[in-house]
């Protein structure tokens, strides 16, 4: 078998050199030695197809598929042989056989996208180049040696998409038209990334998943009847926090502070970097007195907000600064048992925030609710530090039996794993 290794091996070096002659009867040596060798035949089918020796390079074929009928790259040399005789159906068939075979076959589908272009199937074609990009490796699909493929076959689907969006909003127009725009949010958004414009996102729990929650990046704030009692006295609210920024700059903390020995990872440059500050009202469930005296209506007005209340964990709340420049990288939250809410309170210019593939900017005075377990970050792009208070609130679609089994099952996790264990900000 080392022999045959080595032969192979010549073989490759030969063709690498452009020596076809040297590598035929490379393979004709390895077959002789080693009749069973599947990739020597179709190696050497390879070369006959190139120089129209088709007879033999069938045969050679045949003999690879009686041997392993799952060989793709068997499949594959026969579809070219077809092609070569000018029998389209029969590549695509075997192409086809190739794929059902192996999964990960890009090139197989690439030809077989090429070969459905050539045909005027371009639909079939689009759908074809979508699924080659997604089984190509990322290492090959971003080299330069494919770079002018990759153009065209993203060039194929976008503009197949395109025209499938026409098609199917020309279809739904009957069923969509005199709808309220409420009513059609989630669907347009379907439509959206069934036509490629926007991509599918989903929760990511790092740690306490709940199942079967709807997962919905913003929620809408006509949707809780707390929020106009917290709305109302924003401007009470800022003015606590321009008080504890004038008097109190000990009480902002790094908000990122990793344990030692943990990795910061992506958080890296925030680790115990005021430029993202906290100062805590409610912090680990514990009530920062000195702070909520500092800021009693601050204190008294997310009171009316149903948060979770879990020994050693739950509530936290705070005003969280970010300063010129700095940008917040995407993460997921611990738990989708509950919701963060943003209120803004300074927010200059050029200050964005992302949850999954939607961005939003905060506006002063007007709540943001959003699930933190679906990807998000944010930015301050101006040239002042942005503040807005930050508080959690249970999931509004967690009934109160659940919620009070996961309050539990949060205090029993720490009972067994200890008081200081790592869950994240649960």
């Amino acid at each position: 078998m080392e022999q045959i290794d080595q032969l192979i091996a010549q073989v490759e070096q030969s063709l690498a050199q452009g020596n076809v002659l040297m590598a035929m009867a490379g393979l004709r040596r390895a077959l002789t030695l080693a009749p069973g060798h599947v990739y020597a035949h179709c190696r050497l089918a390879d070369i006959l197809i190139h120089q129209d020796q088709l007879d033999e390079a069938q045969s050679l074929l045949e003999t690879a598929l009686r041997l392993d009928p799952k060989y793709a790259p068997g499949h594959i040399m026969r579809a070219r042989l077809a092609m070569r005789r000018g029998a389209s159906e029969d590549a695509l068939e075997s192409l086809n056989q190739a794929i059902l075979h192996d999964h990960t076959a890009w090139g197989a589908r690439v030809e077989k996208a090429q070969l459905l272009e050539s045909l005027g199937r371009g639909r079939e074609a689009a759908l074809c180049w979508q699924q080659a990009a997604s089984a190509m490796p990322p290492a090959i699909r971003e080299s330069a040696q494919v770079k002018g493929m990759v153009d065209h076959a993203r060039n194929v689907v976008v503009r197949n998409l395109a025209e499938l969006r026409e098609h199917l909003s020309e279809r739904l127009k009957g069923l969509m038209q005199g709808e309220s725009e409420a009513h059609l949010v989630r669907f347009r958004h379907a439509l959206d990334i069934i036509t490629g414009q926007r991509e599918f996102v989903t929760a990511g729990p790092i740690f306490l998943p709940f199942p079967r929650l709807p997962a919905i990046p913003y929620f809408e704030r006509e949707q809780f009847d707390w929020v106009p009692a917290i709305e109302s006295r924003w401007r009470e609210i800022r003015a606590e926090l321009e008080a504890v920024m004038a008097h109190d700059e000990q009480g902002f903390t790094a908000y990122v502070q990793t344990r030692a020995g943990d990795s910061s990872a992506q958080f890296a440059p925030l680790d115990r970097n005021r430029a993202w500050s906290a100062y805590f009202l409610w912090k680990h469930g514990q009530r920062i007195d000195a702070h909520c005296r500092a800021c009693p209506v601050t204190a008294e007005a997310i009171d009316a907000a149903p948060q979770p209340k879990i020994r050693g964990r739950a509530p936290a709340a705070f005003f969280s600064r970010l300063d010129p420049g700095v940008h917040i990288p995407p993460h997921n939250g611990a738990t989708n048992a509950r919701l963060t809410v943003h209120l803004p309170l300074i927010v200059p210019d050029k200050c964005a925030f992302r949850v999954g593939d939607e961005t939003r900017q905060w506006e002063e005075g007007k709540l943001l609710i959003f699930d933190d377990t679906i990807r998000h970050e944010a930015w301050n792009g101006s040239d002042r530090q942005r503040v807005v208070m930050i508080f959690d609130i249970w999931n509004p679609f967690l009934s109160t039996l659940e919620r009070e089994l996961v309050a539990s099952t949060v205090e029993g996790l720490m009972e067994y794993y200890g008081e200081d264990a790592d869950f994240g900000e649960l």
